[in-house]
């Protein structure tokens, strides 16, 4: 029976009991326990992961509770640095569960491999060229990776622009790839490699890069979600969530913050999956900006009830095999974690996080400001950087919070003044007398 992600209370329990809910809902074993509490990458993998290695870098991985995704429950693992990601993502979370949570969908895993050719004599009759060639040349690249083929992927098309460019007229030839479940930069990129020959044949041009585009925008995840007024705390919330949305689509410098609100809970996923975080972040910022004007990657409405409803689209280049999420151990675990059964799934998901992710935002500024909920968090950060340790982190971060200080100069007072207090407190002990030993 599947088991239900709104957890009470998840945030209050004691890291242990934190661990056994975990356990209990993704059947983790004792050792994959240990690999998510230690975040243990030994200096071997990290090795044949990138060059030049001296250690490895721990980020912080929480647990997003609450989710219902297409009528199912998922606990979402997040590695971010930054306070207040998570539990955002889990209270908007939690307030989309009465009307059903969000609803999800995804295209086809296409990605486009660019070849570009220069210098070629005549670039219309390369186009020709090279389209009366599409049958042999998408031939040529699907012999690149059988396994591929075998899943139901693979080139599927051809497609040439010609492109004005600053040194002159180019021809870019595309290959339209199925990548299925992988993220599937290494193979699109092997059969640009492989198809360059007779492209530089029939264009009677020189072949230049031969490379994957991150702008996945054949590749897109969308998710939906509907919040009645009454839990976002009334009508005139509705009112600012919705004035915020058009306040981003009107102003680039607001539109920005906006998408990076939105990116907090997508990186967060993709990140603890083992996915490219840069090729995310890179193909959702073209995607804002496909138009020719940089744009917001959700939107927000009232409808005639007068209760919200949100959409995201964006672009899910992510992939579940291959990559670092097949030599990465606490990346593994992760997606052991989320369940997810294909590549498409975990895009839809990722969709999900960055709606809620941006719900959350909006609702803080829209109804209490946005540093009610963040500067607590991030109250603790600067209290444990004044030298506040154990329950003395909570006592500084409570009171800098409740002054609307959050201030290093003010957390190093208040550590003192607790330090000071707590000793006048403590009853007076005499100096230690050393022992006197008979001559």
């Amino acid at each position: 029976m599947p088991k239900p992600s709104n957890i009470s209370s998840f945030y209050k329990l004691p890291l242990e009991e934190r661990l056994d809910k975990l356990r209990d809902f993704s059947g983790l074993s004792d050792e994959e326990i240990e690999l998510v509490k230690n975040g243990k990458l030994s200096l071997s993998t990290a090795q044949r992961m990138i060059e030049n290695v001296v250690g490895v870098l721990p980020i912080p991985l929480g647990i997003a509770v609450n989710f219902l995704i297409n009528g199912r429950d998922y606990l979402i693992p997040m590695a971010i640095e930054e306070p207040s990601v998570v539990a955002a993502a889990s209270h908007a979370a939690k307030l989309a569960r009465p009307s059903g949570g969000f609803q999800a969908s995804s295209t086809d895993p296409i990605m486009i491999g660019q070849i570009q050719l220069v210098k070629s004599r005549s670039p219309r009759d390369a186009e020709k060229q090279i389209l009366a060639s599409k049958k042999e040349i998408l031939n040529i690249a699907n012999q690149q990776d059988p396994m591929l083929i075998s899943k139901g992927g693979g080139a599927k098309d051809l497609r040439v622009r010609i492109l004005p460019s600053l040194t002159g007229t180019m021809v870019i030839a595309e290959l339209i790839v199925d990548c299925r479940d992988a993220m599937g930069a290494n193979v699109v990129n092997t059969m640009a490699e492989s198809v360059a020959p007779l492209l530089e044949k029939l264009s009677e041009g020189r072949a230049n890069l031969r490379i994957i585009s991150n702008l996945a925008d054949r590749r897109v995840a969308r998710a939906s979600v509907g919040i009645s007024k009454e839990a976002l705390g009334g009508e005139a919330v509705v009112d600012g969530i919705v004035d915020a949305y058009a306040f981003a689509a009107a102003d680039p410098y607001r539109c920005a913050t906006h998408n990076k609100g939105v990116m907090n809970g997508v990186t967060a996923v993709c990140l603890a999956t083992g996915n490219d975080t840069r090729a995310i972040e890179a193909g959702a910022h073209a995607y804002a900006s496909r138009t020719g004007h940089y744009s917001p990657l959700t939107r927000w409405s009232k409808n005639e009830n007068g209760d919200l409803e949100g959409f995201i689209e964006i672009p899910a280049a992510v992939g579940i095999i291959g990559g670092i999420t097949a030599v990465h151990p606490t990346a593994k675990i992760c997606l052991k974690i989320l369940g997810v059964k294909s590549a498409k799934e975990l895009g839809e998901v990722m969709a999900s996080v960055g709606l809620a992710q941006n719900l959350a935002a909006l609702r803080a500024l829209a109804a209490e400001g946005i540093q009610h909920g963040h500067m607590s968090l991030h109250a603790r950060n600067i209290a444990a950087m004044a030298g506040a340790e154990g329950e003395t982190i909570d006592l500084v971060a409570a009171a800098m919070v409740s002054e609307k200080k959050v201030r290093l100069d003010r957390a190093k007072d208040l550590v003192a003044e607790m330090a000071a207090s707590k000793n006048r407190a403590s009853p007076h002990q005499e100096p230690h007398q050393p022992k006197k030993h008979p001559k």
